[in-house]
């Protein structure tokens, strides 16, 4: 019954793979979460080409890829996401956001099509799946593992999500913008008494202001909604590439003085949850 995390991309907007920013990771947001023997990955940004090349070393036969949104940093991977082109491979595509855009197999065959791009979706061999639901949904993905969402403040919309299992909770709430002073209730219900949450935390609050209606959040208030959730731990999450290894290195001080649970997020970094 394990039950494990593991990012392999946690930058926002671009990839920034510079000498600045090796501790904490430069390939845009990529999550791993095993349960119960199963293979759930959450956006496919850059960092999910490595993943697919670890996959294929692991021979791991089929996953669910559960999409936030559809903005390119958190689908730009999917191109060069390998064990998608081997037809002994099987993966369900879902995402909550995509309807309002033609639905989720066309956004991504769109990215992969001429001039954008010179390989057809077509040419990954592999059994997909795309499935569309709404953002607000509950759903199962085995018998063991519930899948719950919500929708969030972004331009173009984006999906939160709540994975349970035996007894146990992650969540990714990425990306989204708060009213300052204003708690999201949808995220505070979402979140609530979860053993892990992963945050848009692209900003801080003194870089806020200047960026309001960009559709992120800040480390600050994702402590604040932890806190008033009950929830457990907080992972910062989706980093601004501005933000280089320094930089993060004194947000993890400032917001474990804040806060205890408190902690950046840095790529191949893994937390069981069992």
């Amino acid at each position: 019954m394990s039950f494990k995390v593991k990012f392999w991309g946690v930058r926002g907007s671009i990839a920034c793979p510079t000498v600045n920013h090796v501790a904490f990771g430069g390939n845009t947001t990529c999550i791993e979460v095993s349960a119960d023997g199963r293979t759930i990955i959450f956006d496919a940004g850059t960092g999910i080409r490595n993943l697919g090349h670890w996959l294929l070393r692991k021979n791991v036969a089929d996953a669910t890829i559960l999409l936030t949104h559809t903005h390119w940093d958190h689908i730009n991977g999917f191109p060069f996401f390998s064990p998608a082109f081997h037809k002994d491979r099987s993966f369900r595509l879902m995402a909550g956001a995509s309807l309002p855009h033609g639905g989720l197999r066309q956004v991504m065959g769109g990215q992969m099509s001429r001039p954008f791009f010179p390989v057809p979706l077509e040419a990954m061999r592999s059994k997909m799946d795309f499935e569309d639901f709404s953002a607000g949904d509950t759903f199962p993905l085995a018998p063991s593992i519930k899948i719950r969402t919500a929708p969030l403040n972004h331009p173009d919309g984006a999906t939160g999500y709540r994975v349970e299992h035996a007894g146990r909770s992650v969540c990714l709430i990425t990306d989204t913008e708060h009213l300052p002073g204003k708690p999201d209730e949808r995220v505070l219900s979402l979140i609530a008494g979860a053993d892990l949450v992963i945050y848009d935390s692209t900003y801080t609050d003194a870089e806020f202001p200047s960026r309001v209606g960009w559709g992120h959040s800040t480390w600050q208030e994702g402590v604040r909604l932890c806190r008033a959730a009950g929830a457990r731990s907080l992972a910062i999450f989706h980093h601004d590439p501005e933000h280089d290894d320094r930089f993060m290195s004194q947000v993890e001080t400032e917001a474990r003085a804040m806060w205890p649970g408190a902690f950046v997020a840095r790529e191949n970094l893994r937390i069981r949850l069992d």
